[in-house]
């Protein structure tokens, strides 16, 4: 996961930044009443960059909360599949922080997928690399027409949050310059029987390996 320190002080700086822009916005109201509409002027434009500024640390100090730094390859998790009938199965996943679920899966093949956020480099002079998140897990069925057919299971392994990076940067080409979340990773064995498997990542992309 980010560490704290990443974390935090993405925290701290967008507090520091709307505390001082809340200053700023309050020292601007004071020239205003001293009809002094230059300094109004400018310290107004100053207490707008600081608190979108201050807005921008917060939404992505809160955004990456759920993402792991992507390093090298590593470990995200165990997933043990039991078949119960044929085309059904179920999976439990064993997150890293020891968290499981289980989910009733169906198909002849397990999936998982994830999201990789890639910082830019002008990101990265801040402390931003790139991480990951494990998006959803479901079911795929061998035979095309079977899987057009067929009611698809599919359980997200994603917390919801009030900020979500991803789904931000596809919507919005503005935040091109600093992210890049078009990268999408997923990856599928057979469920012939009952399977350990471990869910690994690396920055190539996303694994199962008995």
């Amino acid at each position: 996961m980010l560490s704290p320190f990443d974390s935090s002080l993405l925290l701290y700086a967008g507090i520091a930044l709307a505390i001082v822009g809340g200053i700023a916005f309050v020292a601007a109201l004071v020239a205003l009443l001293r009809l002094r509409p230059l300094r109004f002027v400018a310290r107004t434009l100053i207490a707008a960059l600081l608190l979108c500024a201050g807005a921008l640390c917060l939404a992505v100090s809160f955004g990456m909360q759920g993402y792991r730094a992507l390093v090298d390859e590593q470990s995200a998790g165990k997933l043990i599949v039991k078949k119960t009938a044929p085309q059904r199965f179920t999976a439990r996943f064993v997150f890293p922080d020891g968290r499981e679920a289980t989910y009733e899966i169906a198909g002849d093949e397990v999936q998982v997928d994830a999201h990789i956020l890639k910082w830019k480099p002008i990101a990265n002079l801040i402390g931003l690399r790139t991480v990951y998140e494990l998006d959803r897990i479901g079911g795929r069925f061998r035979s095309i027409e079977q899987e057009r057919a067929t009611p698809r299971s599919v359980h997200a392994l994603a917390p919801s949050r009030p900020v979500d990076l991803f789904d931000l940067r596809q919507r919005y080409v503005v935040l091109a310059p600093l992210l890049d979340a078009e990268y999408g990773s997923a990856s599928y064995v057979p469920v012939d029987g009952d399977v350990e498997l471990q869910v690994r990542v690396a920055p190539s992309g996303l694994v199962l390996r008995p």
